[in-house]
């Protein structure tokens, strides 16, 4: 073999092992993409987890397409260069651009209200609006799809480009390629969930843009010779790496700033946590009263401070007033320790919370600091500083499997209080079946009662019902539902239940006066929000329990939101 031979052999390999890993990191930096725009789509929209896959879907069928369409593109070695920089814009600003989409249908009937001097409660909201509103309702989709049918234009243009270096047709280009693309994909879903889960979107977004950045810039290195008009796309690229700087510099107050749109208070705190996005909102009533409150978890409406008291009294007094101790009581979610709280008033000897997000859950706990700001210092005095007690222990975990290892530790507890969200996707609706409550079950004691937070007797109905039905068939002897006005959240709903003896409605009656001074709670308070409309519970019986199968709680959860508000469930209107 020649030695000019034997140097382009060499060659080649160096150049087959350039492309190999150029396609496994542009598909690391595809997938962040994908699950980048479905997460930060659903948080800015509200129904998260519809959005997400309905985001994700379009981003699938999308690339499909330009790998269709990536055979018109005459020139792989130009065309690969122009879309490298391309991508690296789109991607790397993609989180502004959904947010500048909501933010101009949030500031559109603001402006006219302003223009035209007409009060808050007058603020426009008709068909001008809404279309405005829907229009940005599609800004996300379309965006993922423009950025889809880019991503899916490289991995054929790296295939022919692969070829190229090759005098002979290589039978295993096919398979070579997209084992890197798999494994690449594969790479970016651990960094995705390990590291950027937990970003600022923005931040995630530049820093992926500046990584298909480099790749177009090393592959321009290396490829120069093959590459037309090689000046014009070097200044593409210094263009698309100034754009990523000014991302970089001024992006997440951009950000920030349009993230305040989306509430109607102010925004003072917000982060991504492992599990969901934080926000926190203040709003000032006048100049005498404490600033109030909110917390939002993925958009939607966890708490607000002027009424919270009602939900979690509502939540924990019906079930451990009908407990026959209070000694050890277990809490389902809380991680904001506010029924941790009420529950320390009727002082137990030991408090397990049970929680999937720890960050969350730190949040309400220890202090924390922002550009040298007590961001949080509200929060603690909400809570009382519920986990700092010793008698309060936390673990941290997914709660199906948590309680799993309650069970092996044979745990029993007087009573137990279920503050989890509400039944809005498939897997939180295994925390509202059968299955789950039987475990349940055996965790409490015999003479012990179980609250559970069971979302709005009004706007979804069957889904409240069907979790009375659901704990019935988990084998409680005495299933009991009641209701409360909570403001910020409506009309609300919860489930009480006991193992054996009297249902949890007779003990409360045989009270005669309340065991604990909660600042709220009476006795006729209490007693009468088990009072429901004349033919309220008509057809109860035809209502489904949840299943694992069938996820009924789910289904009724989505049908019941979606006819009483016109929206997809789970809003940021749409309580927990």
């Amino acid at each position: 073999m020649s030695t000019t031979a034997a140097g382009r052999r060499r060659g080649a390999v160096l150049d087959d092992i350039a492309v190999i890993v150029m396609t496994g990191v542009i598909a690391g930096c595809g997938l962040i993409y994908e699950y980048l725009l479905a997460n930060t789509a659903g948080r800015m929209l509200g129904a998260v987890e519809s959005v997400i896959f309905a985001m994700i879907g379009v981003m699938i069928v999308s690339m499909g397409i330009g790998a269709f369409l990536a055979r018109f593109v005459r020139e792989p070695f130009t065309g690969f260069a122009w879309l490298e920089a391309t991508i690296a814009v789109l991607g790397g600003a993609s989180v502004l651009l959904l947010g500048a989409a909501t933010a101009a249908a949030i500031l559109l009937p603001q402006a006219i209200a302003a223009t035209y001097g007409l009060p808050p409660d007058l603020v426009p909201r008709g068909s001008l609006v809404a279309a405005l509103e829907a229009a940005a309702g599609v800004v996300p989709y379309a965006l993922g799809a423009l950025l889809g049918v880019l991503v899916g234009m490289e991995i054929p243009l790296l295939a022919r480009i692969r070829q190229s270096f090759h005098a002979a047709r290589l039978d295993h280009n096919t398979g070579t390629i997209f084992g890197a693309d798999y494994v690449g994909a594969g790479v970016g879903a651990a960094l995705w969930v390990g590291v950027m889960l937990s970003m600022e979107p923005v931040r995630a977004a530049y820093l992926t843009g500046a990584v298909n950045l480099v790749v177009g810039i090393a592959f321009l290195l290396c490829y120069r010779r093959l590459v037309r008009r090689f000046a014009l796309v070097v200044v593409l690229h210094a263009l698309a790496g100034l754009g990523l700087v000014a991302v970089a510099q001024g992006g997440t107050d951009w950000a920030r700033t349009m993230e305040d749109l989306l509430y109607r208070d102010r925004v003072v705190y917000a982060a991504n946590t492992g599990h969901q996005r934080v926000a926190i909102t203040r709003r000032l009533v006048h100049a005498d009263a404490a600033p109030i409150l909110s917390l939002y978890l993925n958009g939607r409406l966890q708490f607000d401070s002027s009424d919270e008291h009602i939900y979690h009294a509502m939540l924990t007094y019906p079930a451990l007033a009908a407990a026959a101790r209070r000694q050890r009581i277990l809490v389902i979610g809380g991680g904001d320790g506010l029924a941790v709280r009420d529950i320390l008033r009727w002082n137990p000897r030991e408090v397990v919370v049970l929680d999937l997000d720890s960050d969350l859950v730190d949040l309400f706990t220890r202090p924390r600091f922002v550009d040298g700001a007590f961001v949080n210092r509200a929060l603690l005095a909400l809570n009382g500083f519920a986990f700092r007690d010793n008698r309060v222990g936390v673990r941290f975990g997914d709660a199906y499997l948590g309680v799993d290892a309650l069970l092996r530790d044979g745990r029993k507890f007087d009573a137990v209080i279920v503050d989890l969200p509400d039944p809005s996707h498939p897997d939180l609706a295994r925390l509202y079946s059968v299955r789950f409550y039987k475990k349940l079950r055996l965790l409490l004691a015999a003479d012990g009662a179980i609250g559970i937070q069971s979302t709005s007797p009004y706007f979804a109905r069957k889904a409240f019902l069907s979790i009375g039905r659901t704990v019935e068939a988990a084998g409680f002897r005495h299933v009991d539902q009641y209701g409360h006005h909570v403001p910020s959240l409506g009309q609300w709903g919860w489930t009480v239940a006991t193992r054996r003896g009297r249902s949890a409605l007779d003990r409360l009656r045989a009270l005669d006066t309340l065991p604990v001074d909660d600042g709220f709670t009476t006795r006729d308070l209490l007693l009468g929000a088990f009072a429901f409309p004349k033919g309220y519970f008509d057809g109860r019986a035809e209502i489904a329990p949840g299943r694992l199968a069938d996820a009924a709680v789910y289904r009724y959860y989505r049908q019941g939101w979606e006819e009483a508000t016109g929206i997809a469930a789970g809003r940021a209107d749409g309580g927990p």
